[in-house]
């Protein structure tokens, strides 16, 4: 028998793997690590707990966390979650497990991955959709590759600087290590209306850094007939009430999900998304899936363009992403179909009136300065006039995370359909009182 109740292997089990290998025990199998790296003692484990004993012990220690509003945007925001996702997603017809490899007992999975690229693609404009990335950074930094791969020969991709700085960051080190030439570009059309670069592609915000909408017009003629692909990064929730990409003229739409009913969770996870005119299809990294129809003419999924590496030669693959992110982009898909596009415009409409109420209530303090003009939905930047450090300890002392300071010296504040009038007047009476 195992010494232990819940490990598959008993004693002879091991001794035969020991005797096949030609050790005598498990710890020769570390004999090449110096004998002072190796730990020598008992384990200093507690004793074993009940699991009414082992609830509380882990109750206990959440409520030493401190729980904040949050009032800050930066690539994740804190929106609404209906309580029926958490519910519809964990039913076993839809989250099978792992990579979709047999069809037949993945229709499920398939469905909901289908389901997802048709709403992608409906919010972006585009022709086609993967079956989601990581999360909206490393989209972004595989759609560098994508430009490149592209046009051929051209290795050169502009960046906007007012792209969040943890994308830009992601996408230098993806290009690093794949040889593309990145331009940070505080002017795009500036940058690349001379043609003198080698250009495969630019990738803009379709709301930037700041929370401002940003006008686009006329960029996609200039960077096509540079012979560059045009990269659009969006907050897919915007999208309801914004130009989408393929209104600007963007060959490409990339961008994080969260903001379709994703939890905050600390930072992940998230999911990203990746959508593409139908020419460029073949370039998508992941996979996609497709809808046709079994032997007795009913409907079925099945994976329709696969580009990883196990099924192609290593060297001509796009990616190894595999079962990725694929719980998340389910969780988006019931979240936009339990929202509807009625529902996602009254989202933003919400989140537009409070943030502006915010935002005018700031400035009535005489502690801030408008930065930029230009219209924005739920998150602003303002020039602060009073101790940025005595500010944030205030905020945090009243429960509120807000007033997060960028590289340039200002802080930015968000506001969406969670946040109702009393919290921002609370906030703003802490301000007042500084």
């Amino acid at each position: 028998m195992s010494s232990f109740s819940y490990f598959p292997h008993t004693e002879e089990d091991i001794q035969q793997m020991l005797d096949r290998i030609g050790v005598s025990s498990l710890e020769d199998l570390y004999c090449d690590v110096p004998q002072e790296y190796i730990f020598k003692g008992e384990f200093d484990l507690p004793e074993a707990l009940s699991e009414q004993e082992i609830r509380e012990y882990f109750e206990s220690l959440a409520a030493k966390n401190t729980k904040l509003k949050v009032f800050v945007g930066q690539g994740a925001y804190d929106h609404y979650v209906p309580a029926v996702i958490p519910a519809i997603t964990s039913r076993s017809e839809f989250l099978t497990a792992y990579t979709p490899y047999q069809c037949e007992i993945s229709q499920g999975t398939l469905r909901y991955i289908f389901e997802w690229q048709s709403l992608i693609c409906k919010l972006t404009g585009l022709d086609c959709s993967n079956a989601s990335m990581y999360d909206g950074a490393t989209a972004a930094a595989e759609a560098v590759r994508m430009c490149v791969a592209s046009t051929r020969k051209r290795n050169t991709v502009v960046v906007s600087a007012r792209l969040l700085p943890n994308v830009i960051e992601v996408i230098q080190t993806y290009a690093k290590y794949s040889g593309v030439n990145i331009v940070v570009s505080e002017d795009v059309v500036e940058d690349i209306a001379e043609g003198t670069l080698d250009l495969a592609g630019v990738i803009v915000p379709s709301i930037n850094r700041y929370g401002i909408i940003e006008n686009h017009t006329g960029l996609a003629d200039l960077v096509h007939n540079l012979g560059g692909i045009m990269v659009m990064y969006c907050d897919p929730s915007a999208l309801t009430v914004v130009k989408s990409p393929a209104e600007w003229g963007a060959d490409v739409a990339v961008g994080d999900g969260q903001s379709l009913g994703i939890p905050l969770c600390y930072g992940g996870p998230y999911v990203g998304f990746m959508a593409c005119r139908s020419e460029y299809m073949r370039k998508l990294p992941g996979r996609i899936v497709g809808q046709t129809k079994d032997a007795e003419g009913k409907r079925s999924y099945v994976l329709t363009l696969q580009a990883r590496e196990q099924h192609i030669r290593r060297e001509k693959a796009t990616s190894n992403i595999c079962s990725n992110q694929s719980l998340m982009a389910l969780w988006c898909t019931v979240y936009l179909s339990l929202m509807g596009p009625e529902g996602m415009k009254r989202v933003n409409t919400l989140c537009y009136e409070r943030s502006h109420y915010l935002y005018n209530e700031l400035l009535a303090t005489g502690k801030f300065e408008a930065v930029y003009e230009g219209e924005f939905i739920k998150e602003f930047v303002l020039k602060p006039l009073c101790d940025v450090a005595k500010l944030q300890q205030a905020l945090l002392d009243g429960g509120y995370f807000a007033a997060l300071q960028t590289e340039e010296g200002y802080v930015t504040f968000c506001a969406t359909e969670k946040h109702s009038v009393q919290e921002i007047d609370r906030l703003v009476k802490i301000i007042k009182e500084l």
